[in-house]
């Protein structure tokens, strides 16, 4: 299986889609709760869907509709997961407040973080060392798993939640989406790391989209950033550390003048993906950077080309909201 894509929501079940023909291959049902999110181990074996308590982790190789492994422990609904590289452990988000690292083996409980508020989206550095996390409250942390301690705590504003983050694949770039019902802009880090020590040094901000940011996330080659969004568009801003800056970085006249300026300073919009009829709720990159598969509350999920912004495939099967999707077309030889 050289392609996986599947998709879930709030009609209970995971789909399994062959990604050029459109064809529904399987469906798994999970009738536990609604599904917030899916991600494929690095080997493409198991899957891991994310529910209201329950993680549950299924062999994608396997016709068995049931799960390997259930990892419980969470109290609230689960908003983000991700796989350490080599598959051994898996972290966790949950609107219970915590970030959670587990066995993937045992699905034990290894590491237990708080952040004191509902937690949106957790990622994992590609250093395999750091965990990104972002919250409610309008906080985007750094776990260093070494230290085993948050070593950088960021607020980018004051009382407005964080929904999203996400680290470039080279480990040079943290996004995270601050929205709520009238303004979504998207905060972007350089990361920097001396020794073994992360720094992050703030490179723009601009506005993105007029309400709620549902999901943010750079493209593997690290050239396009997508964010998706409540008004039913996902957009596509091309990734460019030259020609960004903060006001205070530029030359102009510090005042209103460079007031005006600063959202005039981030990524420039590339395409805008407005086939969609309701909320764009997530989305997954083609290994290639040159497609990229959306998931929405109108029942849908699309593919993507992004170079001429036509609709390739959409996959029709779900019977209410799909919020999840997940893409893993990397060459075996990864």
């Amino acid at each position: 299986m050289s392609v996986i894509l599947c998709t879930a929501g709030y009609d209970h079940t995971i789909r399994f889609w062959e990604a050029l023909s459109g064809i529904c291959s399987r469906t798994i049902p999970h009738p536990d709760s609604q599904v917030n999110r899916l991600c494929i181990s690095p080997d493409k074996r198991f899957l891991a869907a994310a529910g209201h308590h329950t993680v549950k982790l299924y062999d994608i190789r396997s016709t068995n509709p049931a799960a390997l492994l259930t990892f419980e422990g969470h109290t609230g609904n689960i908003t983000g997961v991700a796989f350490h590289c080599e598959g051994k452990w898996m972290v966790t988000s949950s609107e219970d407040g915590t970030v959670k690292i587990w066995d993937t083996r045992s699905g034990h409980i290894q590491r237990n973080y708080s952040h004191g508020v509902p937690v949106n989206d957790v990622v994992i550095h590609p250093n395999q060392g750091e965990l990104i996390s972002c919250d409610r409250g309008g906080n985007v942390r750094i776990w260093d798993l070494a230290e085993n301690k948050c070593s950088h705590q960021l607020v980018p504003e004051e009382d407005k939640s964080v929904a999203s983050v996400t680290v470039a694949t080279d480990g040079s770039l943290l996004c995270a989406a601050v929205s709520n019902s009238v303004h979504g802009a998207v905060y972007v880090w350089r990361l920097i790391t001396v020794r073994d020590v992360t720094s992050l040094v703030p490179v723009t901000k601009f506005k993105a989209h007029g309400t709620y940011i549902t999901r943010v996330l750079l493209s593997p080659d690290v050239r396009h950033l997508a964010t998706c969004s409540a008004d039913h568009t996902a957009r596509i801003w091309a990734v460019d550390l030259e020609n960004t800056a903060l006001p205070s970085q530029q030359d102009s006249n510090d005042g209103e003048e460079g007031e005006e300026e600063e959202e005039e300073q981030g990524f420039e919009l590339e395409q805008e993906l407005d086939g969609h009829q309701r909320w764009v709720w997530d989305c997954a990159f083609s290994a290639d950077s040159a497609y990229l598969v959306t998931a929405c509350s109108d029942h849908y999920a699309r593919l993507w080309e992004l170079q001429s912004k036509n609709i390739i495939r959409q996959y029709n099967g779900h019977h209410r909201g799909a919020v999840c999707v997940a893409l893993n077309d990397y060459s075996e030889s990864r």
